[in-house]
């Protein structure tokens, strides 16, 4: 009996780990989405990551709040020919509750400049938290970059 009872503690113990294991797998999945969604010029498949409330804050504009602010904004930005992003997540962790998780990474950011016309790139440093929603996906609350250099380019 004691060892029954030992057994299926060991093994609710086993299943418990095991489902909290997949739990980042999950998020890095979203992550890795976000990541590609972010790298096309598709306005509504970027905010599709986002919940309906999130917020996407930018240096130097207004703080974009939910999936339609972020999509109309977006719209105008990734029409830009020579728009690109690329952003490198280095960390993503899932709190211990499961329902919250951030991802931390850097970014390479290729657009116009509309004061000389000339391609700019900015490196910077963004960090990204993910909601995890009663169908268990994982969404956008809150995103915000910062940059560390900007150079103009031909």
């Amino acid at each position: 009996m004691r060892y029954t009872s030992l057994l299926l503690t060991l093994g609710s113990l086993v299943l418990a780990a095991l489902a909290q294991s997949q739990t980042p797998d999950k998020l890095d999945g979203e992550v890795a989405a976000f990541v590609t969604d972010w790298a096309g010029n598709d306005s509504d498949r970027i905010a599709a990551h986002f919940t309906d409330d999130g917020n996407l804050i930018v240096p130097n504009s207004p703080t974009m709040t939910g999936r339609d602010s972020i999509a109309k904004t977006m719209k105008n930005v990734v029409s830009d020919p020579r728009w690109s992003l690329i952003l490198q997540p280095v960390q993503v962790e899932v709190s211990k509750g499961g329902d919250l998780g951030y991802a931390r990474g850097t970014y390479v950011l290729k657009a116009i400049d509309p004061g000389s016309g000339k391609v700019a790139t900015e490196k910077g440093r963004f960090i990204a938290i993910f909601r995890k929603q009663s169908d268990g996906t994982w969404k956008a609350v809150q995103q915000i970059s910062n940059p560390e250099s900007a150079t103009l380019g031909n």
